[in-house]
């Protein structure tokens, strides 16, 4: 099964920035709440890629706002929505599911139902849902954040460009390919117009275009749209997980066009990437040495694809190995005795 990256289906931005400013200003006046500075701590502990601990400071100090401020205020929302920011980056996505729609709820509450935040939290929920494989779920959250933006911003706002990307990849997760095709050009035109043609979101629409193709079964019209999508990328930055994204779409398309000796090539160095970036059990790593464990034993390199394969998969055997290394028959010749 092929890996697909699409654009970040949540709004991954945490509110961070603004909160360290408001934690910071009531510091410099000597006053400050028990949910700020368990805020603080979590904030503190996420950027030392210390997951487990930003969350448990995170729930406490969501706890605290709600008691302090009451559980409809807004402050709450954000905590919660960074909080299950961080559950998802831990794969804990249940725990960010019921988050980001306690941060929903809240900000429907206080600011109305067609208000732009209204339209990121429901995206993030849906990101989440639809990660978690609840298709169903995520596909009605997406067409309201759609609407909503469209009437808020307008037609060209890149918001609309997000959302429009985000409900077509659910669309393509669906097979309802006639209706996520014309999402995903318009997305890629907005993103052109707004941004330029070397952009990160651009790539990533050229990425999700490909894709598109790639799950109808048109792998001429997907190649030419992943390699210039990895054009940009490598230009940007060519040690990011979203190059190795990219090269691993790549390298799997490459491997269904039995085009084996590309495929190694660019997924030992998506590989590589996220071998530097990714805990060793996380699904995109594994998938990867999956992919060269495939490609490495379909070139019949057996000690090569052993040092990718999964744990408890089941590897060649001694008398497996000995009969794949004797030649095959050439035409004609007798099948038992070579010659």
């Amino acid at each position: 099964m092929r890996f697909y990256y699409h654009a970040p289906m949540r709004t991954h931005t945490l509110a961070i920035a603004a909160t360290l400013l408001s934690v910071a200003a009531f510091s410099a006046f000597g006053e400050t709440s028990d949910w700020k500075s368990l805020n603080a701590q979590s904030i503190a502990s996420y950027r030392k890629g210390d997951l487990d601990a930003a969350i448990a400071s995170g729930m406490k100090a969501i706890d605290a706002a709600t008691a302090a401020l009451g559980p409809a205020d807004r402050n709450v929302a954000t905590l919660a929505s960074n909080v299950a920011r961080m559950c998802d980056a831990a794969l804990r996505r249940p725990e960010a599911e019921a988050l980001y729609a306690r941060a929903l709820a809240i900000r429907e509450k206080s600011l109305g139902a067609d208000h732009v935040e209204v339209a990121s939290a429901l995206n993030n929920l849906a990101g989440v849902l639809r990660d978690e494989g609840k298709l169903a779920e995520a596909l009605p959250l997406y067409i309201r954040a759609l609407a909503i933006r469209e009437k808020a911003l307008g037609p060209e706002s890149v918001d609309v460009a997000a959302s429009l990307n985000n409900l077509a990849s659910t669309y393509r997760a669906l097979a309802r390919y006639d209706e996520a095709e014309p999402l995903l050009v318009r997305s890629l035109q907005i993103r052109e117009k707004a941004l330029g043609p070397e952009s990160p979101e651009v790539a990533t629409s050229l990425n999700n275009l490909a894709a598109l193709h790639d799950a109808r079964g048109d792998l001429e019209g997907a190649e030419p749209l992943y390699r210039l999508s990895l054009k940009i990328r490598e230009r940007l930055d060519p040690q990011s997980l979203e190059t190795a994204a990219v090269l691993n779409n790549l390298g799997e398309l490459y491997i269904a066009q039995h085009k084996e000796d590309r495929a190694v090539v660019v997924l030992h160095r998506a590989n590589e990437i996220r071998a530097k970036s990714l805990p060793p059990k996380h699904p995109d790593l594994l998938a990867t040495r999956h992919d060269l464990w495939a490609v490495h034993m379909t070139r019949g390199e057996f000690a090569l694809a052993e040092q990718f394969a999964d744990e408890g998969q089941i590897g060649m055997t001694e008398d497996q190995r000995r009969k794949l290394a004797i030649p095959m028959p050439s035409p004609g010749m007798s099948p038992t005795r070579l010659k």
